[in-house]
């Protein structure tokens, strides 16, 4: 345990500040200021290490977190490290982008502000590979067994990892032009600077783990070549089909899917040529979703010089509390605000987008919405509340529906179930012997956690499959568990 007294002595919440918004906006490095080392003691020092930790069940990952918060008070960066690495491959990723269940599960948050365990963990881990604790980890014999992983998220990277660190070799495949997946060309610099994924990818490839990047599997190379050149095949390509609005005057010009815009931003601020680029420079900007992906579009647009910026959600607004359903220790579903909200736009709640109107020129001039609320599980629209928002460029943020079937999934034949998500038995391993899914691609969309998770318990399915053996990979979690958050 940490200071016993701790959460007694100390019961503020502290986080390092955000860098003062009309600096950050400027540019696009993370939105933190480094975090004084005394306050993380103190805020590590709050851990309870209750009898129950519930912070295990919140996390997908069962990340041991009251004994690497015990490290972090103690200033043990050797042990603090080893313990985030003995559940969860990314802890630097994870620390930046994990919406943090862990800490909604906290028992100190019963009656006081949780403890910052995610900051303690993105710490642990920057004062980890400052210190040079983070050396490669090449398996000291190969198996001679080798594994084709198609996609280069967090799941796709978990599974290579755990994998590669058992003998296999591993080649990844990504169609993009670097891997990453999502978190490369989908996160913003100012949520995850690319530095931090390019030394955890270096780092794998120093392990032995084979990149071959602007391949897309399906077209360069089919699903049967792969069958035939690898032993196993992993599908861990994400839930890539977005979700559209189908609503009148979808065809104008100045409507683009966030993933079509966040992408060529991301390239722009790493100093990239981008031909085309879809800019928000001078524009009314809507953008329609309240999640994650919305606000990182709120945050590229104000950057790029958007006119204004106002964020549309369907749902009610949530409250500052947790509702009487979603008790403690689950994930509740409470407002939040995002560093992004706080760099200016306007969030809108309970709007339905009736039609998109356009000018004499076919672009987009503004959303025709109405207030909604909720009958009997259906929205209905609220009489007489229709009304017109300005809009130059609209940014579609909703979601997405499951991976993309056509091409190489179809080509291997594995099925899909009524959600598009690749079915696989609790092993991970699809109905074609050595095709296996794991993270969004057999989940549907959902948390960082669970995508490494799933990597992670996948890779032990294909050390098994592999060697005809138990395998002494640890499984965390089952497929048949459900996300705290979707």
């Amino acid at each position: 345990m940490a200071d016993p007294q701790g959460f007694l002595k100390h019961r503020e919440r502290e986080l390092p500040k955000r860098r003062p918004v009309d600096v950050r906006i400027q540019d696009w490095k993370e939105v933190y200021e480094p975090q004084d080392p005394d306050q993380l003691k103190r805020q590590a020092s709050r851990c309870m290490d209750c009898g129950i930790p519930f912070c295990h069940s919140g996390c997908p990952l069962g990340n041991l977190i009251p004994e690497w918060n015990t490290f972090a008070w103690r200033g043990d960066k050797k042990s603090g490290i080893d313990r985030l690495h003995a559940t969860n491959n990314f802890p630097e990723f994870t620390g930046r982008l994990c919406p943090a269940p862990c800490e909604t599960a906290c028992v100190l948050g019963i009656n006081q502000p949780a403890v910052t365990i995610k900051q303690i963990e993105e710490q642990t881990a920057e004062n980890a590979f400052a210190a040079g604790l983070v050396p490669p980890l090449p398996p000291e014999r190969l198996t001679g067994k080798t594994v084709a992983v198609v996609g280069s998220g967090p799941a796709g990277l978990a599974v290579a990892q755990q994998l590669t660190r058992a003998g296999h070799t591993v080649a990844v495949y990504e169609r993009d032009d670097k891997p990453g997946g999502l978190m490369r060309y989908g996160i913003p610099e100012f949520k995850m600077e690319k530095a931090i994924l390019d030394r955890r990818i270096d780092q794998m490839k120093a392990e032995g783990t084979r990149f071959r990047t602007s391949v897309e599997v399906g077209k360069d190379i089919t699903g049967k070549e792969l069958r035939d050149r690898y032993d196993a095949v992993v599908i861990a390509t994400g839930a890539t089909v977005r979700r559209d609005l189908p609503v009148p005057g979808r065809e104008l010009t100045g409507i683009y899917q966030a993933m079509d815009y966040l992408p060529q931003a991301n390239r722009a601020a790493l100093g990239e040529e981008v031909a085309d680029q879809i800019l928000a420079t001078g524009k009314d900007v809507i953008v329609i979703g309240g999640g994650d992906t919305g606000a990182d579009c709120i945050g590229t647009a104000l950057r790029q010089g958007a006119k204004s910026v106002t964020s549309l959600e369907i749902m009610p607004k949530p409250g500052e509390d947790r509702p009487e359903h979603q008790p403690w220790p689950t994930y509740p579903m409470i407002f939040r605000i995002a560093s992004a909200h706080e760099e200016g736009g306007e969030r809108l709640y309970a709007l339905s987008t009736k039609e998109i109107l356009g000018d004499e020129d076919g672009n987009v001039r503004a959303l025709k919405v109405a207030e909604v609320e909720m009958k009997d599980g259906a929205f209905e629209e609220v009489p007489g509340s229709e009304r017109e928002i300005p809009a130059q460029a609209v940014f579609l943020a909703m979601g997405f529906l499951g991976p993309e079937s056509e091409g190489f999934i179809d080509q291997l034949g594995v099925p899909l179930d009524e959600r598009t998500n690749v079915v696989r038995d609790n092993d991970y391993q699809t109905s074609v012997p050595g095709v296996f899914a794991c993270g969004d691609a057999g989940r549907g969309q959902s948390l960082i956690v669970w995508a490494i998770a799933e990597g992670r318990a996948c890779a032990k399915g294909v050390d098994e499959f592999l060697m005809r053996a138990p395998s002494q990979l640890p499984r965390p979690v089952n497929p048949t568990d459900r996300p705290l958050v979707v």
